[in-house]
């Protein structure tokens, strides 16, 4: 069993509340759940306006398969949410 993992933390640009940021956040980590059936949470900066530390992971039999699906869901972010990407990690490990 391998079980891949990605952490990424992002600015929100132009964001006045922390109401309009969970809505951002929300939206990510809903796309990454249907899109490409990913655990996601906000595992840090809740409190931030700012920026936000958003962590995922997928259990699969193939540490390379896991990795490209965290790669099209980093390119998926990247394209399509209107966020500054400031750190990302792809990290995978076998149990």
């Amino acid at each position: 069993m391998v079980v891949s993992m990605i952490q990424l933390i992002f600015e929100i640009p132009d964001v006045d509340s922390i109401k309009a940021k969970r809505r951002i956040v929300r939206s990510v980590k809903e796309k990454l759940q249907r899109r490409f059936h990913l655990s996601a949470a906000e595992v840090d900066l809740q409190d931030s306006l700012a920026f936000a530390h958003i962590g995922g992971a997928l259990v699969s039999n193939s540490r390379a398969f896991g990795e490209s699906v965290l790669q099209k869901a980093f390119a998926m972010i990247e394209n399509e949410v209107p966020v500054r990407i400031q750190d990302m990690s792809i990290h995978s490990e076998e149990f």
